[in-house]
């Protein structure tokens, strides 16, 4: 096989892969199971790439259950923890026949998830599936933050 040919598939340091209900609720557990697994990872809930991924899942996951949602099926959130120093962030639904809208008039009520979605990612887009499609999200991580160990402490003598 030929070096410059040859396509390099990213390996994920870290993945989480979940499916949940496709409810309003399904979708708050998506948020909040996102900032437990980034402060896993090393990313603190406070901190400034947590609140951007937690915005960009709420958005994702509202827009599967809005619009996405079959009876019966859930959708699925998954977090890939990318070597490039990414964070992939991909939410499937079982819905493939709406095609996505972004909504630019001013006075439209909704509609403006995927322009925040825009404005927050470095990259975005859809991929079909055999059943339904995948929305993910791409976001430029900074390294994570850990804890500096604290110098031992002596007792005086």
């Amino acid at each position: 096989m030929n070096s410059e040919n040859s396509t390099r598939i990213p390996t994920p340091l870290g993945e989480l892969a979940l499916r949940l209900s496709a409810t309003p609720r399904g979708a708050r557990l998506a948020r909040r199971l996102t900032a437990q697994q980034l402060d896993a990872w090393g990313y603190p809930h406070d901190g400034e790439v947590s609140d951007t991924a937690q915005h960009v899942v709420a958005e994702l996951a509202a827009n599967a259950v809005t619009h996405g949602r079959v009876p019966g099926r859930d959708f699925e959130l998954r977090l890939l923890l990318l070597p490039e120093g990414l964070l992939r962030i991909e939410v499937s639904d079982a819905r493939g026949d709406r095609g996505l809208r972004i909504v630019t008039e001013a006075d439209a009520e909704g509609g403006r998830g995927l322009v925040l979605v825009t404005v927050l990612a470095t990259t975005w887009g859809v991929a079909e599936r055999e059943v339904g499609k995948t929305v993910w999200a791409e976001l430029a991580l900074s390294p994570p933050h850990r804890e500096t160990p604290r110098p031992s402490v002596r007792a005086a003598r």
